[in-house]
């Protein structure tokens, strides 16, 4: 037994075993889609991924299965799976209550294993496994509970919140008297913005016009469809192509008119200087942010860029850890947080950001372009609402209308707005079927 998997176990006396449930294996799938045959998903730096996930099933010996995944975005995934199943020895044989009792401990105790910590440290494929598998307990705590992640997390006591948190290299600019201080400040409100929001649903941008690899006559068809569906604030990727990018963001303009945002995107595209430079002439059109204009890990890059080129910064997506977003908000570099489901050490780790975020007054709109992520982390965005930050004006959650169907819950987006789940868990269980159909490289959509 794991030294994680002994701290997490009751009293061996033979009358606490006879009652004992314990995590008896943990399974990683890849399973890929084949995005790249219609260029869904294109970008500057991405020109033709297959949305992807290393699928993660943790079963306890009661039979239950908790669900979660790390979205990839092709070649690659099976380096995410295979990180998946080496830390599994660690948490096999766990005792289930205690883990979802303290899951505070339980993250802690993941993500500080030594060997394993040491590829990282808590940054890449190492620590995105660290932060699957701690969401698929998540998943399996609220499946228990009988409610959707969201109103789960949503229902912890303040205290119960701080303790979940890892202030390691963050208390030096949020200490647990702080974060503990904003919670209780949201408290009183609570069950009044969840009223609000099962009533009216979560406000969401989409994506899904505006990838790279589409022709202008599927930017301008889908654009305006968009525009038909409820949305106001829709997002064109652009950094490959000057001159393409002045292109299409006049036809988008044309298309949807003066009150529609269009935000932009560069995926990572540019430099310092260059995004600087090129942001220029794309300054008439006002995006509404530009989001990922460098390196996610230039911390003052993304403050330079901010301050030189006037536009608001958005990023998050690909931020290693709660420390990378530390920086980013003490050095002034971002509007926008964009959190991501399953970049970071899962649940808890994104809980520190939304309480940093909150610290420094930033929104969160989280980043859900990709296959579950909308479904996952949704979650989050409803639970910074309801309990973290008590706002909703000037969020939104991303939206992409892609591979849904594969979900037995999935996401429902009506008039531009998320609908509140309302089934228990965290939402990234695929139907069986889909999982045999795109399993990688024997599932019969690839065989």
């Amino acid at each position: 037994m794991s030294d994680l998997a002994t701290s997490f176990s009751q009293d061996q006396r033979s009358d606490v075993r006879a009652v004992r449930e314990e995590i008896v294996s943990v399974e990683a799938r890849d399973v890929r889609f084949p995005t790249s045959r219609a260029l869904d998903g294109s970008d500057a730096m991405n020109p033709t991924p297959d949305y992807s996930a290393a699928y993660v099933v943790v079963r306890t010996s009661a039979g239950a299965e908790g669900h979660s995944l790390v979205f990839t975005i092709g070649r690659g995934t099976d380096l995410q799976a295979a990180a998946v199943e080496v830390l599994a020895p660690l948490v096999v044989g766990c005792d289930v209550s205690q883990a979802i009792g303290d899951l505070g401990g339980f993250a802690r105790a993941l993500a500080g294993d030594s060997p394993m910590r040491w590829l990282g440290p808590e940054k890449g494929i190492v620590h995105m496994a660290v932060g699957a598998i701690v969401n698929a307990v998540w998943d399996l705590r609220a499946q228990r509970a009988g409610l959707p992640l969201w109103a789960l997390l949503a229902g912890l006591s303040p205290e119960e919140l701080v303790a979940l948190v890892d202030f390691r290299y963050i208390d030096d600019a949020l200490t647990p008297d702080e974060a503990l201080a904003i919670l209780r400040r949201a408290e009183p409100g609570r069950a009044e913005r969840a009223q609000r929001l099962r009533a009216e649903g979560f406000p969401a941008y989409t994506t899904t016009p505006g990838w790279l690899g589409y022709d202008d006559d599927k930017l301008v068809r889908l654009s305006q469809q968009a525009v038909r569906d409820g949305f106001d604030l829709i997002k064109l990727k652009v950094g490959a192509d000057l001159d393409d990018d002045l292109r299409r963001l006049r036809l988008v303009r044309d298309a949807v008119g003066p009150d529609v945002r269009i935000a932009i995107d560069a995926n990572q595209a540019w430099g310092v200087d260059e995004a600087i430079s090129w942001l220029e002439p794309l300054r008439p059109f006002h995006p509404y942010w530009i989001e990922e204009p460098t390196s996610p890990d230039d911390v003052l890059g993304h403050a330079r860029i901010r301050g030189e080129s006037g536009l608001p910064v958005a990023t998050g997506e690909h931020v290693h850890n709660r420390v990378i977003f530390k920086q980013l908000l003490q050095a002034g570099a971002v509007d926008v947080v964009q959190i991501d489901a399953c970049r970071v050490g899962g649940v808890n780790e994104n809980l520190a950001i939304l309480l940093l975020a909150a610290k420094f007054g930033v929104p969160v709109c989280p980043h859900a372009g990709g296959v579950g992520l909308c479904e996952m982390v949704q979650h989050l965005a409803m639970f910074d609402y309801v309990a973290v930050s008590g706002e909703m004006d000037g969020r939104v959650i991303e939206f992409v209308d892609h591979l849904h169907e594969h979900f037995v819950d999935p996401v429902v987006v009506r008039d531009g707005r998320y609908v509140a789940p309302s089934g228990p868990g965290g939402g990234a269980r695929m139907h069986p079927a889909s999982l045999a159909a795109f399993a990688y490289p024997d599932g019969t959509e690839w065989a």
